[in-house]
C-alpha cells in the first residue's frame, strides 16, 4: 500500500534525509521503518506492561515461597531438637 504526503516543511524533509543518510538508508526505507515502528509501538508497550506485571507477580510468589521455606526449616529444626532430646531421655 502506498502513502503520499504533501506540504511537508522543507527543513523537516532535509532533517529526515540527514537521519536516513546517517543510517545508510534511503528516505523511503527510513520513513517506512519509522511508520511501521510507530504503528506497532502501542502493542509493544502493552506487551512490556504485561511482562512487568508478570515479573512483579513472580517476585511476590518467590518471596512468599522463601518465607514458607524458612518457616519449614525452623519447624524441622525444632522437630530434630525434640527427637534428639527424646533420644537422650531413652539413653
Amino acid at each position: 500500500m502506498d502513502i503520499f504526503l504533501r506540504n511537508i516543511d522543507k527543513a523537516t524533509v532535509k532533517r529526515i534525509d540527514e537521519i536516513a543518510k546517517e543510517q545508510g538508508r534511503s528516505r523511503q526505507e527510513f520513513l517506512k521503518s519509522y511508520l511501521e515502528n510507530m504503528a506497532n509501538f502501542r502493542e509493544q508497550t502493552e506487551r512490556e506492561v504485561r511482562l512487568e506485571n508478570m515479573l512483579h507477580a513472580n517476585t511476590i510468589m518467590m518471596e512468599r515461597f522463601a518465607q514458607s521455606a524458612e518457616t519449614m526449616n525452623e519447624i524441622l529444626k525444632e522437630m530434630m531438637e525434640e527427637v534428639n532430646i527424646d533420644e537422650l531421655k531413652l539413653n
